[in-house]
């Protein structure tokens, strides 16, 4: 993505669309899609660089429908993953799209995680969500295999497939008068007056009368090319993911978490069985040397010098050198990741460890080094950002859109 500078003509004609959205994955579809159904008639344009919807952070996940417990009451996040959670299972079952509705389990291994325990308990109620607190018996209960001193039990969380939900919301927006383009990078943005434009990496400008930057891990340099301060910048984390051998899934039933730390926003290595049965294990989460560093060895210099060079990144990293170094150890060692398997899971080795696809998740940090914890989003001018919307932004995914939808449609006096 490039600085250069693009002419915008300011005279209010020859718009090639209303909104263009940057992002192809399921934030920027089931943005499209809520616009084609808040505002009929309204042309929607969807720029994605890849060769198909959702094949980063939308299609690299574990595909759990979360259930909203974790988020702050009255935070973004945990409005929209209540809301989204039971609307996504709504949205699976009218479209026929693979999904279940498992429960899971947040597991107490040591008495000192009980308080954290206890406070979830507490958060999830205050969220509006039904939790079941149990003993080690009832833990067996659900999962004969877990081991844990106290947990609790959560119902409405699910799995689907959130590649296969993306692809329906680009469907249905098509059906709606939307069109996706693909293999349409953005490297340009300009805009005068009422109107702004985009170059793509095949020299194609398009003109809207609003943007809508939904381009996840590129989402603060859509801004910057905008011309806005995000006042943020995307930290890539490598979440790095086992599978359990075939023979051994067995031991999971369905979704195992253990508590998590409040001060950092990732869950832990969990256990989760996906709709094709298959048993992931992870993630265990890195900081990536590039913004699609799905490889441990890839590097991509200027984005690593990007990451080096943002004073929030070593403020970060001084806060949280203790829980990384233990991160960094379990990317190191399957001896290590197998170890905090085995404190949920304890009848696992490392040999039924069996590699799984990576993915990249696009954290926000501030200047201060402090982790953005909620989904983020700014204005301006003829443009709406979504500068944060990592986990369980797919779950919250439907209500997402909606909120990105109402915000562009003010911009174009709907």
């Amino acid at each position: 993505m490039g600085g250069e500078a693009l002419e915008v003509r300011g005279d209010g004609g020859g718009y090639d669309c209303d909104v263009l959205i940057v992002g192809g994955g399921i934030v920027g579809l089931s943005t499209a899609y809520a616009i084609t159904r808040a505002a009929p008639g309204t042309s929607v344009v969807v720029l994605e660089k890849e060769s198909g919807p959702a094949l980063h952070q939308t299609g690299r996940n574990s595909g759990v429908i979360h259930s909203g417990i974790y988020y702050r009451p009255g935070s973004y996040k945990a409005r929209f993953a209540v809301r989204g959670a039971a609307e996504m299972v709504r949205f699976c079952a009218e479209q026929g799209l693979p999904h279940e509705v498992t429960g899971k389990l947040i597991v107490a291994t040591d008495r000192a995680e009980l308080p954290r325990l206890h406070a979830l308990v507490q958060r999830g109620r205050e969220n509006g969500i039904p939790v079941r607190e149990l003993g080690p018996a009832q833990i067996a209960e659900y999962e004969p295999a877990v081991r844990g001193i106290a947990a609790i039990h959560v119902g409405t969380t699910g799995v689907c497939d959130f590649g296969a939900v993306a692809r329906r919301l680009a469907r249905l927006a098509e059906e709606a008068g939307a069109s996706v383009r693909y293999g349409a990078e953005v490297r340009v943005v300009g805009r005068r007056g009422p109107a702004v434009a985009v170059r793509t990496a095949l020299g194609e400008v398009l003109r809207a009368r609003a943007l809508v930057n939904c381009a996840g891990l590129y989402s603060d340099r859509v801004a910057r090319l905008a011309g806005d301060d995000p006042g943020m910048r995307i930290v890539p984390f490598r979440g790095e993911y086992f599978e359990l051998a075939p023979e051994r899934t067995d031991l999971v039933r369905g979704l195992v978490y253990p508590v998590p730390d409040p001060a950092f926003p990732f869950l832990g290595v969990h256990l989760t069985r996906g709709i094709d049965g298959r048993v992931h294990l992870g993630p265990n989460a890195v900081p990536a040397t590039a913004r699609e560093g799905y490889g441990r060895w890839t590097v991509r210099p200027g984005e690593l010098a990007g990451t080096v060079g943002y004073p929030g990144a070593w403020r970060m990293a001084r806060r949280h050198w203790r829980y990384g170094a233990g991160e960094i150890r379990r990317s190191l060692s399957r001896h290590a990741f197998a170890e905090a398997v085995q404190r949920l899971l304890p009848g696992i080795t490392v040999e039924d460890l069996i590699p799984a696809a990576p993915g990249v998740r696009a954290q926000a940090v501030l200047r201060d080094g402090t982790l953005v914890d909620d989904f983020l989003f700014a204005e301006s001018p003829r443009m709406v950002h979504v500068l944060n919307a990592p986990s369980p932004a797919a779950t919250a995914s439907l209500p997402i859109g909606r909120e990105v939808a109402r915000r562009v449609l003010v911009h174009l006096g709907g």
